[in-house]
């Protein structure tokens, strides 16, 4: 078997953040994935009988979140503690946000159901995906954007300001701000008027 980290004493997690290959059967990756399925579930949980007092339960699983901003669950994370969600943004039901790299979302931002914010990826290459590696690349979404319900956005993209994704659509490169995307893969159909 090849040794894909022969010289690297960095451990899973660090390569993992680095956007290198690494391998996510980690204990330290599993006990933090763990974590992050416990208060997943916690959060949907209280939610359904008091939002205000679930809140507690998001923050301990977001690694930011600001204090007008509103999720509503089930909400599915990798680990949590590498998501931050701006000011006045309202998440709605079903995002899955595996975050394996950082996910960053702007301030009043509006996602709609059922969209996807998937940092990882795995390599071409089968021997590398035969010995179970993968790699991320994180997610930027700017200020004012609205992801439409079922949007899917890949590794590495960033999404700019004040631009509007297509419901259904797949992001797979960067979106520059102030246009409307749809389309798989997301393309840009229109340019939105500056005020």
């Amino acid at each position: 078997m090849t040794d894909f980290f022969a010289g690297d004493t960095r451990t899973n997690r660090e390569r993992m953040l680095a956007g290198d290959l690494y391998i996510p059967d980690d204990p330290e990756l599993g006990a933090l994935h763990e974590r992050a399925v416990r208060l997943s579930h916690r959060y949907t949980e209280v939610y359904a009988g008091d939002p205000a007092a679930a809140r507690p339960v998001l923050e301990e699983l977001l690694g930011s979140i600001a204090k007008d901003a509103h999720v509503r669950p089930p909400l599915y994370v990798d680990y949590g503690v590498h998501i931050t969600i701006g000011s006045d943004t309202f998440v709605n039901y079903g995002l899955t946000a595996l975050d394996v790299a950082p996910i960053t979302v702007g301030d009043d931002v509006q996602i709609g159901p059922g969209v996807q914010l998937l940092t990882p990826t795995h390599p071409i290459d089968p021997e590398q995906r035969r010995n179970k590696l993968e790699s991320a690349g994180p997610i930027v979404i700017g200020d004012n954007v609205w992801l439409g319900g079922g949007a899917i956005v890949l590794a590495g993209v960033t999404v700019g300001a004040d631009s509007v994704i297509g419901a259904g659509a797949v992001v797979t490169r960067d979106i520059p701000p102030g246009v409307v995307a749809a389309g798989t893969p997301a393309r840009v159909i229109r340019h939105i008027p500056v005020p």
